[in-house]
């Protein structure tokens, strides 16, 4: 009688032998060199790696907002195709969150309509979109500033905000580029707390690229971006 194998869940993210060069007057500049990657669900992975390594391109393409020049990126085992503007566009909101360095939030909506928006763009019911993103601002301690507008809110509040708006669609992962680059340290371990807190009650996965070896130091793994190539930075 053969042994039943348990089943193995995909990652939530994956890419595979990824490669990215621009052409140059000299040449061709790589900017990443065969890159793998993968991401299971509530995992928290920091890269790090010096300025101009190629850490935000990465990024970029891994959300798929950029097209590789070879390789393959893969969301909850589905391989996207970066041929299909809006499909692309449709799959992204559903599968992935966003979290910049600076919050990008819109300044003329309020904090209840900028978390919302990702469900309005789903074409979800204002009532029902509004009704999420209140219950996220919950979640990240904002309950009572669901009225302001971001001009009225704190650099850590504006961030808590587009950890609010990058979460109410449930994605698999959330890509945070430098999100703790432009905060004092204090506010900077709140949102360190928040990531922790988010990721253990949602199940949702976070890679998060930084600067920041505090906030690096609390993800489950972390990789370093050297000469193109991903390595481990734990040794």
């Amino acid at each position: 009688m053969s042994e039943t194998l348990p089943r193995v869940a995909a990652p939530v993210l994956e890419a595979r032998q990824l490669r990215k060069a621009y052409p140059t007057a000299g040449g061709s500049l790589v900017v990443l060199d065969q890159v793998d990657l993968r991401l299971n669900a509530g995992e928290r992975v920091a890269i790090v790696g010096a300025s101009g390594s190629g850490k935000s391109t990465l990024m970029h393409l891994i959300g798929g907002l950029d097209q590789p020049t070879s390789g393959e990126v893969s969301w909850q085992g589905q391989a996207i195709d970066f041929g299909r503007g809006a499909d692309l566009a449709a799959l992204r909101n559903r599968m992935l969150g966003f979290v910049y360095q600076f919050h990008h939030l819109l300044p003329e909506f309020t904090a209840l309509e900028n978390v919302a928006m990702p469900l309005r763009i789903r074409r979800e019911p204002r009532e029902r979109a509004e009704a999420q993103a209140r219950a996220m601002l919950d979640r990240v301690g904002l309950a009572m500033r669901v009225d302001h507008l971001p001009g009225q809110l704190s650099g850590g509040e504006r961030q808590r905000v587009a950890f609010a708006r990058a979460l109410v669609t449930h994605p698999c992962c959330v890509l945070a580029d430098e999100p703790t680059g432009n905060l004092d340290r204090s506010t900077a371990r709140q949102i360190f707390e928040l990531i922790d807190r988010l990721c253990a009650d949602s199940g949702t996965a976070f890679l998060i690229v930084t600067h920041d070896l505090e906030l690096a130091a609390r993800a489950d793994r972390r990789l370093s971006l050297v000469d193109g190539r991903l390595v481990n930075a734990d040794g």
